[in-house]
């Protein structure tokens, strides 16, 4: 009583209203900090999906087309360089079959490193897949996951709509990136028809060329 009677009535409310603005205003503050730039968004990495890759792996420069089918199956094409144009390399249930216009073959040993990089690229994919939502850190309009593999350090880069756009080992000097994304029903059988296609028309065209020499 007596210390209320020194600082008064009105003074005492002053100062219980100073109080509690400050703590209201450091409450704010505090839930206003940044979290580091932290984000997330939609999950497609589990979609079936085409797309035109772009493959830099130390001093080899390669080019092709890559397919995801399902889960752990998924295929490669290459087009660059001379070496790798036309091999194909399929993954499926741990296994690596490699093929040249139908003809199955050992995996060359210009793709070796290439296959390598690519099962790193897709224990990367399929781990992420399952989660409900990607989380990382936003740059430009991309989100970056950052994870680690038997092989080393990696980064996955997914568009507006989660759907893969890069992937990096800087410590394996990788880097991949996809362009022209498809994400259109693709089935191992659908791939199998456009092979034999394929190679029936250039029988045929092989066919007449042969009789016209004749």
């Amino acid at each position: 009583m007596y210390f209320h009677y020194l600082i008064g009535a009105g003074n005492m409310k002053r100062i219980f209203t100073f109080v509690l603005t400050m703590a209201m205003a450091l409450c704010l503050a505090a839930c206003a900090v940044p979290t580091g730039g932290g984000s997330s968004r939609r999950n497609g990495l589990g979609n079936a999906f085409s797309a035109v890759v772009d493959i830099t792996l130390d001093r080899l420069e390669a080019e092709g087309e890559i397919k995801r089918y399902g889960e752990g199956v998924w295929e490669i094409e290459f087009s660059q360089p001379n070496t790798l144009s036309g091999v194909k390399l399929e993954f499926s249930e741990g296994n690596v079959l490699a093929s040249y216009k139908g003809l199955s073959f050992s995996v060359p040993q210009s793709a070796v490193p290439v296959k390598a990089m690519m099962l790193n690229l897709i224990k990367a994919v399929e781990d992420n897949a399952k989660l409900a939502e990607l989380s990382g850190e936003e740059s430009d309009g991309m989100l970056k996951i950052s994870g680690s593999l038997d092989g080393g350090d990696y980064t996955l880069t997914v568009d507006k709509d989660g759907l893969l756009s890069g992937f990096e080992m800087p410590n394996n000097k990788l880097t991949m990136k996809f362009s022209e994304m498809k994400t259109a029903e693709i089935t191992i059988e659908q791939s199998a028809s456009e092979t034999s296609a394929e190679t029936a028309t250039e029988a045929v065209s092989t066919t007449t060329t042969t009789a016209n020499v004749q």
